[in-house]
């Protein structure tokens, strides 16, 4: 079978159509020093670990606690079969000698499915990061909102009525400037808004890291305090009713999620490739998708067991305003400032590539892309419904429908009924999913 549109050979290297450049840096990994077991197992749990993690105990009160869980179990299983349907697609171009090597998703699009499959992959890339850096604008803004526009001051005893930021905004907006509502999310929206575009200057990843890092040390730091409180929630007996199930009303909205949470199969390829014992990378992507689905659903359970009918779409705003909670939102939201750039970078080069723009053109694309992430975060409502839309439509079509064509594309007769079966269950079942899980979040959205 000939893939690839018959991409042509010079010195027995392969030569990559313009378009086919990837949205991440890859260079030639045999060059490169590959990855232990220990290491490949952390930057599969960094690369899927997000945001939407606070948003699962929310939707265990929405499906309820033993569906919730059976939801996130199934899904995480789905989507490591995803991230093996890429790999085992990969594995059987190169080994076939069809492509030279494949070292993204975006190139295995375009080797499986052309410049079309390619432009496709591309797409959802570009609209699932720039989704999840609106879902961190808007956790952003609430909290910041929960933090420095509460009604009441602090409770902790370390600080006096006259430390209350309310009292100090409220002086601020006396002192000439317009009147705004420091209550409301969109305030703090625009306020990291130009960060956000002085950071989207920086064009290199390298430059980013100290950025990320930082990140990665704040949140996994902020995320140990919140499950503390869970925890001390429910044993001070301070827990709240809960059910298991809810039956199927809110059974679309815990799924899309679902997908966003465990969401990460566009660097899955990638981190194969850097692993220094490939035939093994199915025994640590497993060992990783376990881990991550019961760190998940540990969180999810202590969240909704310790706050019940109460949980909030954002988790964090169920902890009140102690001086511990508002440094843990305040690190939070520190480290999503610094993850967004990072989770832009692809949407930049992206859109970059396919505009063929440069210099200071780039830059003026970049600061609309931010600008209109930041329009979107203050017109959502809902941060709950806005992960499962994300979830529903992009995450979907990119973790199931396209990884069960490219398989189906890829290996065609030789599959077994049972695996042909599984990939048009992926590809039809996705697109279902898709579009009345699309519609539902869209309604409960309300915009």
């Amino acid at each position: 079978m000939r893939m690839g549109n018959g991409s042509p050979k010079v010195n027995g290297n392969l030569v990559k159509p313009s378009e086919s450049t990837p949205l991440l840096p890859h260079g030639n990994v045999h060059h490169r020093a590959l990855s232990s077991s220990c290491k490949t197992f952390f930057n599969i749990v960094i690369t899927v670990v997000g945001a939407g993690v606070l948003g699962l105990p929310y939707a265990f009160k929405q499906s309820g606690w033993l569906q919730g869980l059976l939801i996130l179990a199934g899904t995480s299983a789905a989507m490591y079969y995803c991230m093996m349907l890429l790999v085992w697609c990969r594995r059987h171009l190169e080994r076939e000698g069809i492509v030279g090597s494949v070292d993204t998703y975006s190139e295995l699009g375009y080797h499986t499915l052309g410049a079309a499959g390619q432009f496709a992959v591309d797409a959802m890339i570009v609209l699932s990061q720039g989704g999840f850096c609106v879902a961190y604008l808007i956790f952003i803004g609430e909290n910041l909102a929960s933090v420095f526009a509460r009604e009441n001051s602090l409770t902790s005893p370390l600080l006096s009525s006259h430390d209350d930021p309310t009292r100090a905004l409220a002086s601020v907006s006396g002192m000439g400037f317009p009147r705004l509502d420091w209550k409301k999310k969109e305030v703090y929206v625009w306020i990291v808004l130009p960060l956000q575009v002085l950071l989207a200057f920086i064009r290199s990843l390298t430059h980013l890291a100290p950025f990320s890092m930082f990140a990665d040390i704040v949140n996994v730091a902020a995320m140990g305090v919140v499950m503390t409180t869970e925890f001390a929630a429910i044993v001070t007996g301070s827990g709240e009713h809960v059910v298991a199930f809810t039956g199927l009303k809110n059974l679309l909205f815990a799924i899309g999620v679902a997908i966003y949470a465990v969401e990460g199969i566009s660097l899955v390829l990638p981190l194969e490739s850097e692993y220094q014992e490939r035939p093994k990378f199915a025994r640590i992507l497993a060992a990783a998708m376990c881990f991550i689905t019961f760190l998940y659903t540990v969180f999810a359970l202590l969240g909704y067991l310790a706050f019940g009918d109460y949980t909030k779409d954002i988790f964090t705003l169920n902890l009140g305003n102690s001086w511990q909670t508002v440094v843990v939102k305040l690190c939070l939201c520190t480290g999503l400032v610094f993850t967004y750039p990072m989770m832009m970078h692809p949407v930049y080069e992206v859109a970059e590539r396919r505009l063929s723009l440069r210099g200071s053109s780039s830059q003026v694309l970049r600061t609309l892309i931010v600008l209109c992430t930041a329009w979107i975060a203050v017109s959502v409502p809902h941060f709950g419904s806005f992960l499962s839309l994300v979830g529903s439509s992009v995450c979907c079509l990119l973790s199931f429908v396209l990884p069960g064509w490219m398989h189906l594309r890829v290996f065609g007769d030789s599959l077994s009924l049972v695996s042909r079966s599984l990939d048009w269950l992926l590809i039809v079942g996705g697109v279902v999913f898709g579009i009345l899980g699309t519609m539902s979040s869209i309604n409960d959205i309300r915009w």
